[in-house]
């Protein structure tokens, strides 16, 4: 069983930029795929990012390419999502998720999700 805690969501205005972070236990962590997904009410949860197990594969959503970026430190147990230039529309919750199989790119392919942290961009 994994277990994902994610923080380091908030308040910010457009524009600005705030650093995500997915921790995970177990001593495995260094062999997952982990994702980032976000939801707002009422819509599908979507993509938002991936990485491999060693860091040396990224994807992105083409809304977000450019402006998110995300990292893995696998001795802290930790993975990043450093969001910059933030928009309105990126208001969401965002989850991260460790990949089992399948697509990086679909929920489904994802077996273990954190609780979510909420990242509200005003105007």
């Amino acid at each position: 069983q994994v277990q994902l805690v994610e923080s380091g969501g908030g308040l910010v205005q457009t524009g600005g930029s705030l650093r995500l972070s997915c921790a995970a236990s177990g001593r495995t962590f260094g062999t997952y795929n982990v994702g980032w997904f976000r939801q707002v009410p009422g819509k599908e949860r979507e993509f938002v990012a991936a990485i491999s197990w060693s860091g040396g594969s990224t994807y992105y959503a083409d809304s977000v390419k450019g402006r998110f970026t995300i990292s893995r430190d696998n001795a802290k147990s930790t993975v990043y999502l450093q969001m910059n230039s933030l928009e309105p529309e990126d208001t969401a919750v965002y989850y991260c998720a460790v990949k089992r199989s399948g697509s990086y790119y679909f929920q489904d392919a994802y077996a273990y999700w954190g609780q979510g942290t909420q990242v509200t961009v005003s105007s």
